[in-house]
């Protein structure tokens, strides 16, 4: 943090004098930056109508600056949809964005399986790319399903390189195949040590926010350089994930709320041989009876 407050940002236009940007410290803040409130409804067009006006145009993407034309958005314009054109596009929000989890959460592909053993999934279906791309063209299902989950990429993020950026791998399933709720109690098993030079977390997201889960503990994440700095050895270590935290392990369990769907993200920064070749992977989300 100390190393942060450093870094002096400011407009260039007062770099004899510099106005510099205020940075707001949010670790004690509680924060929901989910996209839900407008992406089903008619707020999704008017955002996207306030984003083309405002944005200069960009080539590649003519061809649908043309169709969105067809539907009254267009940069300079008023977009002032009559009684019938709200209809269709709210239905159509709303249905684009059942899509969007479907692709997210109910995927059939077998390359997004890391192991044929288990449930964890690749984040990143085209491996190496941030922008998905193939050499037949662009992977919009493997894009639609990074976009619903999580929005923004890196390279680094979808390596699969031993030592090099990070791992992401995503359970929405348990180990029986049902989709993780939120009113379970769930044990999961993380092999030790981690085959990651640098750290490791798993956090725990709102499936229907993708935003992290907001409770009253105003935790998200176990993380190998925090709640879990005392794991040592090789034994393997049990995480715990439900309404309520068992007795003992507090210290090792996140809140979820019933009623709500839940998914996770294993992160492994600096990867080792280990976590690729699948001599050292995690459990399953297992239900605690």
């Amino acid at each position: 943090m100390d190393a942060l407050r450093k870094i002096k940002i400011y407009p260039l236009s007062t770099a004899a004098n510099p106005v510099l940007m205020t940075f707001v410290d949010t670790t004690e803040k509680s924060m929901d930056s989910s996209s839900l409130h407008w992406e089903g409804n008619l707020q999704f067009w008017e955002v996207l109508n306030r984003i083309i006006d405002i944005e200069p145009p960009v080539d590649k993407f003519l061809p649908m600056y043309g169709l969105l034309a067809t539907l009254g958005i267009e940069k300079g314009k008023p977009f002032v949809p009559d009684a019938r054109m709200k209809n269709i596009l709210e239905s159509a929000a709303v249905e684009g964005r059942r899509q969007m989890m479907v692709s997210a959460f109910d995927s059939v592909r077998p390359d997004r399986l890391a192991w044929p053993d288990r449930k964890w999934e690749w984040v990143g279906l085209v491996p190496g790319s941030a922008q998905f791309e193939t050499p037949a063209g662009i992977d919009l299902e493997a894009r639609d399903r990074w976009f619903a989950q999580a929005i923004v990429t890196s390279p680094a993020m979808f390596r699969r390189t031993v030592g090099a950026g990070s791992l992401y791998w995503l359970a929405a399933r348990d180990r029986t195949g049902a989709y993780l709720d939120g009113g379970k109690s769930y044990t999961l098993r993380i092999p030790q040590p981690v085959p990651g030079k640098l750290f490791w977390p798993v956090t725990v997201y709102d499936a229907e926010t993708r935003s992290e889960v907001q409770t009253d503990q105003d935790e998200a994440a176990l993380r190998s350089m925090v709640e879990l700095k005392d794991v040592a050895g090789r034994a393997p270590v049990d995480l715990y994930f439900g309404p309520t935290a068992p007795d003992g392990y507090e210290n090792r369990w996140i809140k979820t709320i019933p009623g709500e769907g839940r998914f996770a993200y294993i992160r492994i920064y600096g990867p080792e041989q280990a976590a690729f070749d699948g001599s050292r992977k995690p459990g399953d989300f297992e239900e605690m009876k």
